[in-house]
């Protein structure tokens, strides 16, 4: 199943895919796609609507975040054996966690924008993970029965600020729109295995990231497991976990950085598409 949300920002009505990817409004059921629709149980109930007696939606809307009131937006830094290489760092021993502020959250096909004095924007293609239901202490073992489905993040960064204006990487992680997120959430019962998904981004057409979530140094399990060690996770709840090698920072014998006029396109198998084009602040 597929679900998504769409309209314009801020009022975005809940939605899902028909077999034909026909758009088919939620609205007459749910409020919206997000903590309080996400159990199992919730789950099921709109597994069991044909999406043919839904009404359909015309035209191409914008589509938003394919969660709304996302709780927390935590992410995992090097988190791929690939791309630690391509940075020079060593492989980590534990998740390596920051958080992403929730003002970042933005649409899969909305503009990013290149903030005030931003000379180091770059790409980040991701697997993130949607929670369905409260998890704190559980293990490896039963963590993905946790999980409400899958997206695309894009996990924009601005390298500056992330590591040269002191303090965590949140900094370079936040700005405005640097979390494009879906285009919409694909429930865990249509991924048969998240450590086998590939993934790319190009940038202006160009093949910038080829990955798959087979080179997690960490697993969704496993990062499911220990941040629920740390601090209670809860429904509806993001963990974006890593990126692939290709990015900006990581090309030889330069790095190349987004500008104005640029355009990202992000694929993850199963997970749909998104694309960006990037502008800049003021």
């Amino acid at each position: 199943m597929k679900l998504l949300r769409y309209g314009s920002a801020g009022s975005e009505k809940p939605g899902m895919l028909d077999s034909d990817g026909g758009l088919r409004d939620l609205s007459g059921v749910i409020d919206d796609i997000n903590g309080a629709t996400l159990s199992d149980e919730s789950l099921a109930k709109l597994r069991d609507i044909d999406p043919a007696s839904l009404p359909a939606v015309d035209g191409d809307p914008r589509l938003g975040a394919c969660v709304g009131d996302i709780g927390k937006f935590c992410c995992i830094g090097l988190n791929y054996s690939d791309h630690a290489a391509e940075t020079g760092a060593d492989i980590p021993k534990h998740p390596i966690l920051f958080m992403k502020a929730n003002s970042a959250i933005v649409g899969p096909n909305d503009d990013v924008m290149i903030p005030r004095g931003s000379t180091h924007s770059d790409w980040e293609v991701e697997l993130g993970v949607v929670i369905g239901k409260t998890a704190k202490y559980v293990t490896k073992e039963n963590a993905l029965d946790y999980v409400a489905g899958y997206c695309v993040v894009n996990d924009v960064s601005e390298r500056h600020f992330q590591t040269q204006l002191s303090g965590a990487w949140t900094k370079g992680k936040s700005c405005d729109t640097f979390g494009p997120t879906g285009p919409w959430l694909v429930t865990r019962d249509e991924i048969e295995d998240p450590q086998n998904l590939a993934m790319s981004l190009d940038v202006n057409g160009k093949r910038m990231q080829t990955g798959n979530t087979s080179t997690m140094i960490f697993t969704v399990a496993e990062i499911i497991e220990h941040l629920s060690g740390l601090f209670t996770l809860h429904p509806g709840d993001v963990i974006s976990t890593g990126t692939p090698p290709g990015v900006g920072m990581g090309i030889k014998p330069e790095p190349v950085y987004l500008k104005n006029g640029d355009v990202m396109d992000l694929t993850i198998e199963g997970l749909g598409a998104q694309r960006q084009n990037v502008g800049q602040d003021a």
